[in-house]
């Protein structure tokens, strides 16, 4: 009994050692890829195939489709991927999971890796504590070590089954029960991954499982497919809560996986067949490789059978789960999402799409800032249309400082979690973005103030005064273009160099401006209305330099 007890002991030990270095392994990966995570979705919206090997590489890497699948459902919430796009990515994510099976087969099983394992555990370690910009390759080398060793001590407490003849014909009593013990093995690896919340984990379990021979080649086949449907688990409770776009993306991991499981369970032997057919070798010589085989064969396969039908796949989804015709909303709030699935640097991505929606609510003002100026003249009533332009603008400024506290709050939350030095510091650049953001409502606004002013007190401005004043605003309207069709990518020296030629000729032609109205001061007209126009030039002109302190920003990103 206590050899039983200890033994016992050890397999959980080898588990947990297993499955912590896998997450501290993934961490580090994510840590290290998040900064570069915004290129990943410029690829990702191109195609269904681009989508598909996106999908497939992410999981590779971070060897978690059930990460690869919370960040796909976080992306949809946040409006970053279509629902189109992210069942590709989906499908991607399933086959990219078969990588972990072949690393422990050819890796795990095939070479002394235990004899690295804690050299890499030690230096890693080291890594991961010192202060330096690749920190997070340390973590990565940490968890690589971690989880051979795990994996070391798991082959090591499996019990030896040559010395219980019993227990063996038991087992092959079992693999004998035909379809039952297809069935059998599928419940059980269902269950085996909603515990350990990692369909990877899972499976390199049952393959060293497979290896000690505690479980025949059958049956562990059928715990991989059971496996495929409980790795949904953490996509389903990352979208409780969600828009209906992401319980969409959710849904559609769930059905991908459990269509594709019934119709390989319905299938099993000539698909071991076909495994059989392509594998050198047969099982019971080699069967970690033939179970990777199995693995990868029918995920591929099913993406195969998936693939041509992604839009009416999509449309059942849409049709299962309603889109719901919400108003926009007039209270903005953005909800920390923290997941053990994912990363900090999966949550800045999504508040700089909040941010490039906040660029586009900064450039809308002042696109209707300069809309009524173009028609401010000396001739013809403006009292209702400056009503309007004061009521929209003092609703968006408020929207935008409500955008302003939210996102402070959520990036603030960011930095509070394990953060690499590259997203530390784009944390800070993207709050100096967000203030300078918030600055550029506040002159919007208080243009229209000024110009709500003018009307009221009848100190309207010349025609003249107006024809010299549209150039230089649609110099600063250049600018706002510019910067926001880089908001969120960064921008290279030439364009830095770019945006500060801009900021120059913005500068002398607000010098232009005042010295007109200084002139015209001089000649003897109204002064009251001279320094307003003034005013209004010089608010103008805030907007510029607003746009050149994002510039700067973003060249740093």
């Amino acid at each position: 009994m206590a050899t039983i007890i200890s033994m016992l002991f050890k397999i959980i030990g080898g588990l947990c050692l297993f499955l912590y270095g896998m997450k501290v392994m993934s961490d580090g990966i994510q840590q290290s890829a998040g900064t570069r995570m915004r290129h990943v979705l410029g690829f990702m919206t191109g195609n269904r195939l681009a989508a598909v090997t996106t999908g497939f590489a992410i999981t590779a890497v971070i060897q978690s489709s059930s990460a690869a699948t919370v960040m796909v459902v976080s992306f949809v919430n946040a409006g970053l991927l279509t629902l189109t796009q992210a069942i590709g990515v989906i499908m991607g994510a399933n086959i990219g999971t078969t990588v972990t099976a072949w690393v422990v087969s050819l890796v795990g099983f095939s070479l002394k890796i235990s004899s690295l394992a804690l050299p890499a555990v030690g230096i890693g370690f080291v890594m991961s504590m010192i202060k330096w910009k690749r920190q997070d390759l340390g973590g990565v080398l940490l968890g690589f070590g971690l989880l051979f060793l795990g994996l070391d001590f798991l082959t090591k407490s499996m019990p030896d089954l040559s010395a219980h003849p019993l227990l063996l014909e038991r087992i092959a009593q079992v693999s004998r029960m035909g379809f039952l013990t297809t069935l059998l093995g599928a419940g059980i690896g269902l269950v085996m991954t909603l515990v350990i919340h990692s369909s990877s984990a899972a499976t390199a379990i049952m393959l060293t499982m497979a290896h000690g021979g505690l479980i025949t080649y059958d049956i562990a086949a059928a715990m991989i497919l059971g496996a495929n449907i409980g790795t949904t688990i953490d996509a389903a409770l990352a979208s409780i809560g969600t828009k209906p776009a992401a319980r969409q993306a959710a849904l559609v991991h769930v059905l991908f996986n459990v269509i594709g499981t019934a119709w390989a369970l319905c299938l099993f032997r000539p698909l071991l067949a076909l495994v059989a057919l392509v594998t050198p070798g047969v099982p019971e010589g080699n069967i970690t490789n033939h179970l990777a085989m199995f693995h990868t064969m029918f995920n591929v396969m099913n993406t195969l059978l998936f693939f041509p039908f992604v839009k009416p796949f999509a449309a059942l989804v849409s049709f299962l789960i309603k889109d719901k015709d919400d108003t926009p909303q007039s209270v903005y709030h953005l909800e920390y999402q923290h997941s053990t699935r994912s990363t900090p640097e999966l949550n800045i991505i999504r508040a700089e799409k909040e941010i490039r929606d906040m660029m586009a609510l900064s450039s809308s003002m002042f696109a209707r800032v300069s809309e009524v100026l173009s028609g401010f003249r000396e001739e013809g009533d403006k009292t209702a249309a400056v009503d309007a332009l004061v009521t929209e603008m003092r609703d968006k400024e408020e929207y935008a400082d409500e955008m302003r506290v939210e996102l402070t709050r959520f990036l603030i939350e960011c930095t509070r979690q394990q953060l690499s030095h590259q997203s530390e510091t784009k944390v800070y650049q993207l709050l100096r973005i967000i203030s300078d953001l918030e600055d550029m409502t506040d002159d919007c606004y208080s243009v229209s103030l000024l110009l709500e002013r003018s009307v009221k007190k009848n100190l309207l401005f010349k025609n003249k005064e107006m024809e010299a004043l549209a150039p230089y605003v649609a110099q600063v309207e250049e600018f706002l273009s510019f910067v926001k069709d880089h908001v969120g990518q960064g921008i290279t020296t030439e364009q830095a160099a770019f945006a500060g030629r801009l900021e120059d000729t913005i500068d002398k032609s607000r010098n232009k401006l005042r010295r007109l109205g200084r002139k015209r001061i001089e000649a003897g007209e109204d002064v009251r209305t001279e320094l307003l126009f003034i005013d209004v030039v010089r608010r103008i002109e805030k907007v510029g330099d607003y746009c050149y302190n994002i510039a700067e920003a973003l060249m740093r990103s």
